[in-house]
């Protein structure tokens, strides 16, 4: 029985039917496959993309007489996994063999983990709009084997299986029903996948089917016992998992407020419809006939071996957070957007050390983020380095250029990944600081607009428009804050000077 935690529903997350408000419930189990260049039980790659069936062992393919042998690296990244979601590791679990027969199935059931999982309870803390964060229960982690893959659109009178996936190592991650909207759900597999990634345990390549989720979702009068639920299956996209979760709970409503029944389920999410359809009724445990698989012995772990992978962790993303906010005097969303992807991170740290941080965060998160996404360029394939971004915030700094001239240098840096230094003094950017030639230029602009100047004088926040007009004839290249002192001492704006 899967404990949830008690929470006063909030209206903000309650959907208006016709007869009242109702609450979504919400658990899933999320497929992630494990980071492994070997299977669960053979020695086969595991690399993606190669020709259909050729990478299939014997065991793979149940071939008479082939035993598994478990991967111990494999064990290995799902307590480094179970450890990261702060939960226990099982230092005794057992394998079992889940019965079903499916075409892409060679051996007509799963090798997987029923009562005695590697992992049980640990938690998830997820970041939500307005500042607000959620515990989300983790009921269990356990190790299983992937099955292969059916392809139905090759000709139309066959079917065709493809056993490239059979055996690959999944951790299935087991929520407890402790989500409330579709907007959590979103946020518990983000959060998810980027400590998976922190851990390097599983790449979270949803395109590729490495994470993949199953949605439980049902519907209730706020207070009351929980409704009939349906399982969602297989949603590869964080973005198509919002959309199924919106689609079936209004869905459910709808046959309640009928007068009708939720049958319990399994369905499946059509994209395109932007609709959830039913696949087959549920199975219970009992439908696929647990048993311990008798050419496995009981997993058994030593607590040394679990505290030697502990103390192997990285830092983890919530730890990088407070962290970022209290080396760096970030602010929480910032420092939440920046640690969203570790390279992403480390990135910022290389451009922060030794500088502005809050400088470096706007240059990270705003120009940089804003170019990549333009471009469809990720972190890891920028083309401006940290290191240069890093030396384009020194050169604003020490005042060889100004701020405005530094985006015109970086659009210049993303095109060509060069030196910002070398392309200041390539391009003629550098900024002017001498009074002399400021002073003149701003002694053409005031001898140009008389009238302008009597207005100025009349009304001081229109000498922004001098600052604009000396800005403009000196291509951008004039310090602002020495224009600004010329021209209100100049104007008579100023007492000093």
């Amino acid at each position: 029985m899967i404990k949830m935690r008690n929470r006063e529903p909030r209206s903000e997350d309650l959907i208006k039917g016709m007869t009242g408000d109702w609450e979504i419930v919400l658990g899933l189990e999320v497929h992630a496959q494990v980071t492994s260049k070997a299977k669960l039980f053979s020695g086969a790659s595991t690399a993606f993309g190669a020709e259909p069936n050729t990478q299939v062992s014997f065991v793979d393919a149940a071939m008479p007489g082939m035993l598994p042998v478990i991967n111990r690296y494999c064990v290995e990244q799902a307590v480094k996994t179970g450890l990261g979601l702060k939960a226990k590791i099982n230092l005794k679990s057992i394998f079992d063999r889940k019965n079903y027969f499916y075409p892409d199935l060679p051996q007509g059931y799963q090798i997987s983990q029923f009562k005695n999982p590697v992992v049980g309870e640990g938690e998830i803390v997820i970041d939500l709009a307005g500042g607000r964060s959620e515990v989300i229960g983790i009921e269990r982690l356990h190790l299983e084997q992937d099955a292969g893959k059916s392809i139905h659109d090759l000709g139309p009178a066959a079917s065709h299986v493809d056993l490239n996936r059979s055996g690959v190592a999944l951790m299935e991650i087991v929520s407890k029903p402790d989500m409330r909207s579709a907007d959590e759900a979103k946020a518990y597999v983000t959060k998810l996948r980027t400590i998976l990634r922190y851990l390097g345990t599983c790449d979270g390549n949803m395109e590729e089917g490495s994470l993949r989720a199953d949605v439980n979702v049902s519907v209730r009068k706020p207070g009351a016992p929980l409704g009939t639920r349906c399982e969602i299956k297989n949603v590869n996209s964080i973005r198509f998992i919002g959309q199924a979760i919106e689609y079936e709970a209004r869905r459910q409503i709808e046959i309640l407020e009928e007068g009708g029944t939720i049958v319990q389920e399994t369905r499946l999410f059509d994209p395109k419809a932007g609709e959830t359809r039913s696949m087959r009724s549920k199975e219970e445990a009992h439908d696929y006939r647990y048993f311990p698989d008798p050419d496995l012995l009981p997993l058994e772990l030593k607590q040394a071996d679990v505290d030697a992978i502990k103390a192997r962790l990285p830092e983890l993303p919530d730890d990088k957070k407070a962290r970022l906010i209290s080396e760096f005097g970030l602010s929480a969303y910032d420092a939440t957007v920046l640690v969203g992807e570790k390279a992403t991170a480390d990135f910022f740290e290389t451009v922060a050390k030794g500088r502005d941080a809050k400088l470096a965060s706007n240059w990270v998160t705003v120009e940089l983020f804003g170019a990549l996404n333009r471009e469809g360029h990720s972190i890891e394939t920028s083309p401006v380095s940290a290191e240069h971004l890093g030396k384009l915030i020194d050169l604003i700094a020490d005042g060889t250029i100004s701020g405005r001239i530094a985006k015109q240098i970086f659009e210049s840096m993303y095109k060509t990944g060069g030196d910002p230094a070398e392309i200041v003094e390539k391009e003629g950017l550098r900024q002017v600081t001498d009074t002399t030639a400021i002073e003149a230029a701003i002694d053409a602009v005031i001898a140009a607009n008389p009238d302008k100047v009597e207005q100025a004088k009349a009304k001081p926040s229109l000498a922004g428009w001098f600052v604009g007009q000396v800005m403009k004839s000196t291509s951008g290249k004039a310090n602002p804050q020495v224009v600004n002192e010329i021209l209100a001492r100049k104007l008579g704006l100023s007492s000093e000077g």
